[in-house]
């Protein structure tokens, strides 16, 4: 029996589907069945009910998964203690980030992370907020980045930077005319530029115009900060943004500032991890890249 057997078996579980995993593992297939056909083989049992649409544990794999997840831990726990004696910072991780954090914050982070490790392979998935939730729960990221509110309590969740709003219009639009602050009558009935469901911005969007009491004439709805930036220039409508996001176009004058008559709270960016994930040294040190970067300055406008 090997490492990558249970490693696969534990996959597949989890998964509940074989295509899924051989993806989740960049496998073939046929790779993926021939190792969960070897540890089978091995103990002699039906460890999976296999169907078209679904994977499901044996009595036998369920034992199987259970003392596989401990024996894996155990493996990483003592790969990265002998690393860490080595000094030697290597293996892969996997890394889910919202819209914001993922195309604003992150790469820059990423630079500096991999020219001081070069041996870690790291790979970065890019999604809304609910998305990386999802991945973190299913095991898939080893770290999630995200701009919204967390609701579960089965993930260690830990803030890491500050991040300031804005409100933004096109130029020439007549709010951002105005040398005066905006009111919330000044801003009833106006086309609103939102993210999608399940993103940190649009929760920010939602309970900023729920707590001013706006209603909006009429709404477009994107799927990224990117997308909904460029449909503000472009004179669509208004919108809420982080700072990340506009603060080149502010500096340059193709946005204008919609400031407010109160302030506004700023959100905080966090770190979802897993309580059941083994922190190796290439987590450990990209949390700490974080937890600096985190001590910065948010950009203003």
């Amino acid at each position: 029996m090997s490492v990558e057997h249970l490693k696969v078996f534990v996959t597949v579980a989890e998964q509940q589907h074989f295509s899924r995993a051989a993806e989740a593992l960049h496998l073939s297939q046929p790779g993926v069945s021939s190792h969960i056909r070897n540890l089978e083989n091995e103990f002699g049992a039906k460890l999976l009910h296999r169907s078209s649409k679904q994977v499901k544990l044996t009595e036998a794999g369920a034992l199987l998964y259970k003392q596989a997840k401990q024996i894996l831990a155990c493996y990483e726990e003592a790969k990265q203690g002998i690393q860490q004696l080595q000094q030697v910072v290597t293996g892969t991780l996997h890394v889910g980030a919202s819209f914001t954090i993922g195309e604003y914050v992150l790469p820059r982070l990423l630079a500096e992370y991999v020219d001081q490790y070069p041996l870690v392979d790291v790979q970065v998935q890019i999604g809304n907020t609910e998305e990386m939730l999802r991945g973190v729960r299913a095991h898939e990221l080893d770290i999630g980045l995200v701009e919204g509110q967390v609701p579960f309590t089965d993930v260690y969740v830990e803030s890491f930077m500050k991040d300031e709003m804005a409100i933004v219009a096109p130029i020439g639009h007549p709010l951002a005319k105005s040398k005066r602050p905006a009111t919330a009558d000044s801003l009833q009935d106006q086309v609103w530029i939102m993210r999608e469901g399940g993103s940190g911005t649009r929760e920010y969007s939602d309970r900023l115009l729920q707590h001013l009491g706006l209603s909006a004439k009429r709404t477009f709805v994107f799927g990224s900060s990117q997308g909904v930036k460029e449909a503000v220039i472009a004179g669509l409508g208004i919108a809420v943004l982080s700072r990340w996001v506009v603060r080149k176009e502010l500096a340059s004058g193709e946005l204008a500032e919609i400031r407010l008559n109160r302030r506004q709270e700023a959100r905080t960016f966090s770190i979802v991890r897993s309580r059941e994930a083994v922190k190796t040294m290439a987590l450990i040190m990209f949390l700490q890249k974080l937890k600096t970067a985190g001590t910065e300055v948010p950009p203003v406008g």
